[in-house]
């Protein structure tokens, strides 16, 4: 099943950006106390659908904003591009690559979480366009 993990300095505030930004819930895992771990659950992500993800405290220094990326980047597909991406930059989001169009696949934006990591979304584009 594939996997995927979230590392945040302020886990708190990772949860909120996260579970406003697509609806996730987060339940502290038994065991993982010890690195505030916390798997995901959310319409199409959890332990029964396929796609597991966590959310853990990061264990080193985050890279620092608008620096190369170091690591996988997620990309998730949300109903409204533009939607999600002015409410990421509301909620403590920061610009990684703005709203664009991209013939064939979709509309695209990327923004910072505040932790670190960048994540992706992606309206897809509409069958036969």
């Amino acid at each position: 099943m594939p996997h995927f993990e979230i590392h945040a300095a302020d886990v708190e505030a990772a949860k909120a950006f996260y579970g406003g930004l697509f609806g996730w819930d987060f339940t502290p895992m038994p065991g993982g106390e010890e690195m505030n771990y916390h798997l995901i659950e959310g319409d199409e992500i959890g332990i029964e659908k396929g796609l597991s993800g966590g959310l853990m405290q990061r264990m080193g220094e985050a890279a620092a904003p608008g620096s190369p990326i170091r690591g996988g980047t997620m990309t998730f597909e949300v109903a409204d591009c533009d939607d999600r991406y002015r409410w990421a930059l509301a909620n403590g989001g920061a610009e990684a690559l703005p709203p664009a169009d991209y013939p064939g696949i979709g509309r695209c934006a990327y923004v910072e979480d505040g932790q670190g990591n960048v994540v992706g979304m992606i309206t897809p584009a509409d069958e036969g366009n």
